[in-house]
């Protein structure tokens, strides 16, 4: 048996040494064909065409025209993090931007006319994505505003119908809340952070802490992040060939043009309805959120307002 195995020993190292020989040739005729051809082959990095460097933060930085403090190493700290994510969550950004383009000429003007600076549209984009989502605590739609929030400012809400869902309507009332807080808080800063956290919790933190400025504040970690992530999201939404996005005019979603229909009855089927104007229900909801069931009670003989897009711009449903 010691003789067997003394053999099989040996028959394993010539094959490990032929096999060393037969790479050392291989690489040798390999160098060699590189010389004879004149061509240097170099190899290829993983990283070649995409490089990941650090992110220049704009020197005039700001949100609502209120200075980030450039000499706080924390606060750059901050600033700096959500740049990276930000930019670097390309399929995000990129969905922002195009929704963006669709949903701002709405927001804009709402903006304009109630004195709240152009910076909040961005707000939005960090509370729903422009999107009507609900959040597990039950905010919802592109401001994310609470159903008793909702309800306190004028809105509807109800299972019937749900106004939180309607962005002109959500808008204004985000602009009444905003401006509310404003002469509380007299920052625009603190007042984002009063929208992300609420009034109650910012003057809790400021008196135990203290301090009355966002920057100076310890908060949690949602509210702490969230002017710096409203800030970088504007810069990279206003800025996409900085941060290395290549974005076309016919990359961007765009709103598809509507007229309006005034009801003032109950409707027994929202599909039905429809109809009458070539589209589907799929349609008609995707033009008017706000309606949450598939037909309308009404029983005050309420005046609602109806989107109906234009012809043309759907396959016409028969």
């Amino acid at each position: 048996m010691k003789y067997i195995k003394n053999i099989l020993a040996a028959i394993g190292a010539l094959c490990v040494v032929a096999t060393l020989i037969y790479a050392t040739q291989m690489s040798d005729s390999d160098e060699l064909d590189n010389e004879v051809s004149g061509v240097t082959q170099d190899v290829k990095s993983t990283g070649d065409g995409y490089k990941i460097s650090a992110i220049e933060i704009p020197d005039d930085l700001n949100f609502a025209g209120e200075p980030v403090p450039f000499d706080d190493p924390e606060v750059m700290e901050r600033v700096d993090r959500e740049f990276l994510v930000n930019t670097y969550w390309q399929s995000n950004a990129l969905l922002l931007m195009k929704r963006a383009h669709k949903y701002f000429p709405i927001i804009e003007p709402i903006l304009a006319k109630n004195d709240i600076p152009d910076d909040f549209k961005y707000l939005a984009v960090a509370e729903s994505g422009l999107q009507n989502v609900v959040s597990p605590a039950g905010a919802t739609g592109f401001w994310q505003i609470m159903k008793a929030t909702g309800r306190e400012y004028g809105l509807e809400v109800n299972a019937n119908v749900d106004e939180r869902y309607h962005i002109e309507k959500a808008t204004q009332v985000a602009c009444d809340y905003l401006n509310k807080w404003k002469k509380r808080f007299g920052s625009w800063t603190l007042t984002a952070a009063a929208y992300n956290a609420g009034p109650g919790g910012i003057q809790k933190y400021m008196g135990i802490q203290k301090a009355d400025d966002y920057y100076d504040l310890l908060l949690g970690e949602e509210t702490g992040r969230y002017v710096f992530r409203i800030m970088a999201i504007k810069e990279i939404i206003s800025n996409p060939g900085n941060y290395g996005f290549d974005v076309e005019k016919k990359d961007l979603y765009e709103a598809v043009p509507s007229f309006s229909v005034e009801v003032d009855e109950p409707i027994a089927s929202w599909a039905d309805f429809a109809k009458e104007y070539e589209i589907n229900y799929k349609i008609l909801k995707r033009h008017n959120p706000w309606l949450r069931e598939p037909h309308l009670n009404n029983a005050s003989k309420k005046e609602y307002v109806i989107e109906i897009p234009n012809k043309g711009y759907y396959k016409e449903s028969k």
